[in-house]
Order: structure tokens, then sequence, then C-alpha cells
């Protein structure tokens, strides 16, 4: 029996909407990225695999929004999802996902900087574009849905939250690793099991948001407890590199915090001015 038959007779038997369930199952096993109570966000949800799979996952104390430019039917035996239809691209919707989310749709806006980032612990997107047929065409869309994905997990996910996202292999993939690396504490390069055999499709799993305990603006006072390899002064902040020019170990000075970085950031010392 081909694999493809299999997953979708499992489907059909186990009563998920999908054979793509158990791709998420599977990329959960492996790295173990939904937990009981969890707020989860999927993608481009319908037809609602996915959604399923998350349900089970976060139990009745955890939240799963899906949302899609479809329409998702009603489930009747997960009381934990919510469906909402609209195009991530647009902000109106993405606030209603904060929204649905019990966050704050200005404050998940600059969630990069800032210690506690949205109100979200897990996005996942099994977006797909409509085929073509012409790969080089396809796997251009697939990367832009799988940036946009991106975008959204940064804005949405708080603090050491999880991002599983799909994309077709192909030209600047590894740029696009690198860009969720630099968001993220470890990231995962899998084709689970059901993924078809003539499949070119990868997902990314991140671990662990990163995100700043400062932001752009900020004006505080900091001791300078080393010195980096350009001769900068250093500040820790809950672990959070701060560099500043021009002081030197052991100093205690006043900054202001411009350029702020997943792992690290810039200030200017005000005190002197």
């Amino acid at each position: 029996m081909a694999r493809k038959d299999h997953y979708y007779n499992k489907a059909k038997q186990e009563g998920y909407r999908s054979r793509a369930a158990y791709k998420l199952k599977q990329l959960d096993q492996l790295e173990n990225v939904i937990s009981g109570g969890d707020t989860v966000v999927d993608l481009g949800a319908a037809p609602g695999g996915w959604l399923e799979v998350a349900a089970e996952a976060v139990g009745p104390q955890g939240q799963v929004i899906g949302v899609d430019l479809q329409r998702i039917r009603d489930f009747d035996d997960h009381d934990t999802i919510e469906t909402l239809r609209g195009d991530m691209t647009e902000e109106r919707t993405r606030e209603r996902v904060i929204e649905a989310a019990g966050g704050d749709a200005e404050s998940a806006e600059t969630g990069t900087a800032t210690g506690t980032g949205g109100p979200v612990d897990v996005v996942i997107s099994d977006m797909a574009p409509n085929m073509s047929g012409e790969y080089s065409l396809d796997q251009a869309r697939s990367l832009h849905l799988a940036r946009q994905a991106f975008e959204t997990a940064l804005e949405l996910l708080a603090t050491d939250g999880d991002f599983i996202v799909k994309v077709f292999e192909g030209p600047d993939v590894d740029d696009f690793r690198a860009d969720v690396e630099e968001e993220f504490q470890y990231v995962r390069a899998t084709s689970p099991k059901a993924s078809r055999d003539e499949s070119s499709e990868v997902y990314f799993i991140g671990k662990g948001r990163l995100t700043a305990p400062v932001s752009s603006g900020d004006e505080l006072e900091v001791e300078i407890v080393d010195t980096g390899t350009e001769g900068d002064g250093i500040a820790s902040i809950e672990g959070y590199r701060l560099f500043v020019p021009g002081t030197a170990e052991g100093e205690v000075v006043t900054v202001r915090v411009g350029d702020v970085k997943p792992n690290f950031g810039f200030a200017e010392r005000i005190d002197e001015e």
C-alpha cells in the first residue's frame, strides 16, 4: 500500500479532516512543540486537520485559533477551537487573532522588542500556494508564504514560543532558515513521514522565541560588566547583552537604547551629554 493511501485511510478511520494531521503529529512528537494549556495559532488552517491535532495537544485548558481565507467548518467535538476567516497579510486580521488570543494588539506589534512578546505560545503554518505546475514559480510563492508566516509569528509569539512552517526546497531557503535562526534558540529542518514521497516540502521547527527585555528609546541606568572585542562596554540586563561604546568595565552609567536585536542590543551613553 502506498504511503499516501495509508495516511489518507488512517485519517478517514480516525476521524481527522485531512491526512496532513499526521504531519503535525509527527512534527510535534519530534520536538515537543505543543503542550497542555498552550495558545496555538494555525495559519492557513483549512480544512482543519492541524486544528484537530493542536486541540488534542492543548487539552481543555488550551486555546486553538485557526485562520484561513477559506471558510472552516465548525468543530462539534472541540470547544477550544476558534476559527477566523481572513488574510493574515491584512492588519485587521492580525488584530482579530491577537484579540482572540487575549492579547493587546498594540503590545503585540512591538513584541520583538519586549521581554514578554505576544500572547501566543505556538504558531504553526502548513500554507502552500495554489500550484501552477511550474516549480520555480510555486517554490517562490511557497517561500513568500513562509516568510509571511514567520513575520506573523514574530508579532504573535511570547518569549520562548515555538514555530512550525512549511516551505518548498529551492533557492533562498537557506537564507530564510538563517533569518529564523536569528529569532529562535534552535531551528530544525525535517520532512515528516506523512509527507508524500514526491513532495519537496520541508518543515522548519523554531524552538524558543528570543525577545529582548528592553525597547529602542528606553533610558536606564546600567552597570558595565565586561568589554567586547571592539572595546565597547557590555551591560547585562536579565542575561541580555547591551553594548555601550565609550564605557569601561565597572562603570555605572545612564544610557539610551538604540538598535535592539533578539540576542543583543546597542545603547549610547547619555549621562555625559
